[in-house]
């Protein structure tokens, strides 16, 4: 096997046991960089020279002090702070903005040995299920480059699908790991909101956001997790619990496992083939012996309206930080204040994160807070006890990922609510703040990847990710890659 078609499994194995260095690992990733990501934009800001002083002092550490994860190179989503390197998210308000310090889950990473390869492409402030919305670069899905990888993590689950990297954080805020990952073949894990701190996470949603994985396997999302979960004194949402062992309970029997299907995974509009992936990944589940059982979540069919007058609230908030006062760009600097406001926000905010923010604003608006914000507040309680309900039965609920395979690049830029639509499976997670994970369960008629996702209780990613990998030592959707010699 090739170095870069590794997993991050295999290849902390081989690190920390000498087989490989980290040098030579580090350079294979970044040359097949060089060769391939400029047809494909995953990354904005490659860290060739970082990534190389890095994987050479690891080299010189004593094997005792090597961490499981010495000499993993990982790709980093371009809205975690990496001290000393940009972080724009996407856009060209902070184009220039470069922190000072690290994102308590590049603490962990750097801790546990990891290499960080650079940054990734992304829609600007993660607002974007296609990552069309980068003020920078269109990112094109390597299964088919006329199509989207999704958003808006979607140069993470390029580069991952790709193999310019073994794995890559993304952010989840209503699908961004989950729905990339479907549509790029890989695994994406969305763990439990306060699993892992948001610290160094510049926010969109602050009650939504959440920072996880994106790799090849389930074994590797539970490798990382447990690298990245835990208590961070800095992030005040953050769970005191303590973090299991993931990857050593991976092979516990799934056997009378209970997994719940709703009524409306497999409605109208659903694509034939995802359609078709579902029902194919709900009977490998039966053949495990998990049993099945149809359920509802009535209350869901109001997820997309409700998640989308929170977040963009929530959103308003949160950039209205940026003003060409403090830092990020600064326009009209001559002018007013409010003039040299408005023009900087003008030109440094994108058409998309405009829109959510007057949609916010709007929402938060006196005369309308009651009939909208509150209203939907009530609705995401009515979705988490349907949830709840639900868990009372089952231990986890299945459903599609996506309602399609990757639609063709600018096939929904100018249609917000199709666009929108596109995460009607995965923002019920991000609701009401629950563990979810995508993973491979198919392909299209014309090949492109088709995903399934595992929604758990809180806190127990132990089991959703117990049935991903049993589902993946039963199938090999996730050992395929694109072909990308085309």
């Amino acid at each position: 096997m090739t170095l870069w078609q590794e997993t991050v499994t295999s290849l902390s194995q081989k690190l920390r046991a000498g087989e490989l260095s980290a040098a030579e690992t580090t350079r294979a990733f970044t040359e097949r960089i060089e060769s391939i990501d400029p047809s494909l934009g995953a990354f904005l800001e490659p860290m060739t020279a970082v990534a190389t002083e890095r994987a050479q002092a690891l080299d010189a550490l004593d094997e005792t002090k090597r961490g499981p994860l010495h000499g993993v190179p990982i790709a980093v989503k371009d809205i975690i702070s990496v001290a000393g390197s940009r972080c724009t998210c996407g856009s060209r308000i902070l184009e220039h903005y470069v922190p000072v310090y690290d994102a308590t889950v590049i603490e962990r990473l750097h801790a546990a040995g990891a290499v960080v390869l650079g940054k990734t492409n992304m829609d600007e402030f993660a607002m974007g299920s296609s990552t069309e919305n980068s003020a920078f670069q269109t990112t094109k899905n390597p299964w088919n480059i006329d199509r989207v990888p999704g958003g808006s993590s979607g140069g993470s689950a390029a580069a991952v699908a790709a193999r310019l990297a073994p794995a890559a954080l993304g952010t989840d805020t209503g699908g961004s790991i989950r729905q990339p990952a479907a549509l790029c073949g890989v695994v994406g894990l969305k763990p439990t909101y306060g699993r892992v701190s948001r610290y160094g996470l510049v926010a969109f949603a602050s009650s939504l956001d959440q920072i996880g994985p994106m790799c090849q396997t389930v074994e590797d999302a539970a490798l990382l997790l447990e690298t990245l979960a835990g208590d961070d004194p800095k992030d005040a949402t953050c769970a005191t619990r303590p973090v299991p062992s993931y990857s050593r309970e991976l092979d516990a029997d799934v056997a009378k496992l209970r997994l719940g299907i709703p009524k409306s995974a497999t409605g109208e509009g659903i694509d034939d083939s995802v359609r078709a992936s579902f029902d194919d990944a709900v009977r490998l589940f039966e053949s495990l012996g998990v049993e099945t059982e149809a359920i509802e979540l009535p209350s869901t069919e109001h997820a997309v309206a409700c998640y989308y007058l929170l977040a963009t609230a929530e959103a308003s908030s949160n950039l209205a930080r940026y003003e060409g006062v403090r830092y990020g760009l600064r326009n009209g600097a001559t002018k007013a204040l409010r003039e040299m406001m408005a023009e900087t926000r003008a030109e440094g905010f994108g058409p998309e994160v405009k829109r959510r923010i007057l949609l916010g604003t709007f929402v938060l608006s006196a005369g309308y807070y009651d009939a909208y914000y509150q209203k939907a507040q009530r609705v995401r309680s009515l979705i988490a006890k349907d949830f709840e309900n639900a868990f009372e039965r089952v231990d986890a609920v299945l459903m599609p990922t996506t309602p399609t395979p990757a639609f063709p690049i600018g096939d929904k830029v100018d249609d917000p609510l199709s666009m929108y639509l596109m995460d009607i499976f995965t923002i019920t997670a991000n609701l009401i703040g629950a563990p979810a994970l995508s993973f491979p369960a198919g392909f299209s008629e014309n090949g492109l990847p088709v995903g399934v996702q595992l929604v758990g209780r809180h806190f127990d990613e132990a089991t959703i990710l117990q049935l991903g990998h049993q589902f993946q030592q039963s199938s090999d959707f996730h050992c395929k890659a694109p072909d990308l010699s085309r």
